[in-house]
């Protein structure tokens, strides 16, 4: 594996400038994947410009000021992406992992009572030894369950950083969904239908503004209401 990338081929999602130097940090191996997260001396410096140059993020990251999740991070590569929280502990500022209408990573401020939880879409199911069910979530946390109770898609409020669960969003008819993908990523849609197919093929969802997109490109953010502050909406 690479160890270095070039800022012109860095991921369509972060919203960076490319012409400015040849080089760029390169997220480690972690809990998001590549495209979708970035490093967190790159968010301090790039996204909040809260710094000047990347010697100086590390003096913030080192110092063991800013937290993700409700943990203190101080690797300077480690990946922040989707619904993560990132929290400053001295001045208790927060913000949560959103995307734009541009399908760009973006910070979005939230108030003190937000930063204890999080979203996190179920993607996938593993049943282990004792008949326990394991939860693999979108942001590569695991979570046990005695029994079997929500269905892949399905997204879960945790509690941060316990990983309590909250409440459980479910990916059916009459939801609002956040979009991470196809022709319009960070709107949000109310779902319509969820239809399974046989086969290989990937399952869509339908939405009653007149569109469809495959299962992967969703992520449910509420009932009736968002769970979240969202960015300002945009007309479709």
């Amino acid at each position: 594996m690479k160890k270095h990338m070039k800022r012109m081929t860095a991921p369509r999602s972060w919203a960076i400038p490319r012409k400015v130097s040849h080089w760029v940090m390169k997220p480690r191996a972690g809990p998001h994947a590549k495209d979708a997260a970035m490093p967190l001396a790159m968010v301090l410096k790039d996204m909040l410009k809260v710094c000047d140059n990347t010697r100086e993020a590390m003096l913030i990251i080192g110092g063991r000021q800013v937290a993700v999740d409700g943990r203190t991070v101080t690797d300077k590569k480690f990946p922040v992406g989707l619904m993560d929280v990132l929290t400053f502990v001295k001045t208790n500022e927060s913000y949560r992992m959103l995307l734009d209408y541009k399908g760009r990573l973006l910070l979005v401020p939230i108030e003190d009572k937000e930063k204890g939880w999080k979203l996190a879409r179920i993607d996938g199911k593993t049943v282990i030894r004792g008949g326990r069910i394991q939860l693999n979530l979108h942001d590569g946390r695991n979570i046990l369950l005695p029994k079997d109770q929500y269905s892949t898609g399905d997204v879960l409020k945790i509690e941060l950083p316990s990983q309590r669960i909250m409440k459980a969003l479910k990916l059916d008819k009459g939801s609002l969904a956040l979009l991470t993908g196809g022709s319009h990523p960070g709107s949000v849609q109310t779902i319509e239908e969820y239809k399974l197919r046989r086969g290989s093929g990937s399952n869509t969802v339908t939405f009653k503004e007149g569109f469809s997109t495959i299962k992967e490109n969703v992520f449910v953010v509420g009932e009736k209401t968002p769970e979240i502050k969202l960015v300002e909406a945009k007309a479709i």
